[in-house]
This record gives C-alpha cells, structure tokens and sequence, in this order.
C-alpha cells in the first residue's frame, strides 16, 4: 500500500489550506484514514481520522471546528481541509491508514501504512 500527500505548503495565519492523500495498493473503501502530525521537537500527534464510509469522524480537541476530514472512495483520496490556520498548526502532517477496522480513530498503533509526510508552515 502506498500513501502520497500533497499540498502542503507555507501560509499566514488564519489562511486556508488543503492536504490531500492519494492511496494505492488497496482497496481504499476497506481502508480507516487518519491525519497525524508532527512539530519540531515533539512527538507525533492525532489530528483527524474518518471511517470507510466517512460518516464517522474525530478531531483532536487543537484543530475542532477548524479542520475537516473527508475522503472520496471513488478517486482513492482522503483530504484534511484546514481553516483559520494558527502557527502552532505548523508541522509535518501525515497520512495514515488502518486495515483492521472500519475505524481507527487516534489509536495511532493500529494504523498499517504511513504517507511520507507534507510540510505545513503557517506564519503569524
């Protein structure tokens, strides 16, 4: 299984940016998605994840009613909508996915195959 993210990038605070995640190797529709993300110095982090069908859905407490997870089973891509960006949103954001369950939530040990990484930078 491979994951690939895009769209990261560098913007000011309180713009908007998207990440998306491309997934292969699999199929995506019998796949838990999550977003983690890693700052400088700290450990890696929930963010976001979504179930197979998307209906359910979590948010760590940092980025709710902010961010939104969605994904589209038809292109085999999850996506992280990001508004009102906050420079302690600043970090690498990975693309994580669970093949054990329908869904994995934060439970950052049950998610199989990791995405290499996008960098988001958000300047005050």
């Amino acid at each position: 299984v491979q994951l690939q993210a895009f769209g990261g990038g560098l913007v000011q605070a309180g713009d908007s940016l998207s990440v998306s995640c491309a997934v292969s190797g699999r199929t995506f529709s019998r796949l838990a998605m999550g977003w983690f993300r890693q700052a400088p110095g700290k450990e890696r982090e929930f963010v976001a994840a979504i179930s197979w069908s998307g209906r359910t859905t979590d948010y760590s407490d940092s980025v709710k009613g902010r961010f939104t997870i969605s994904r589209d089973n038809a292109k085999n891509t999850v996506y992280l909508q990001m508004n009102s960006l906050k420079p302690e949103d600043t970090a690498v954001y990975y693309c994580a996915a669970g093949s054990a369950s329908w869904y994995t939530g934060s439970r950052v040990n049950e998610y199989d195959y990791w995405g290499q990484g996008t960098q988001v930078t958000v300047s005050s």
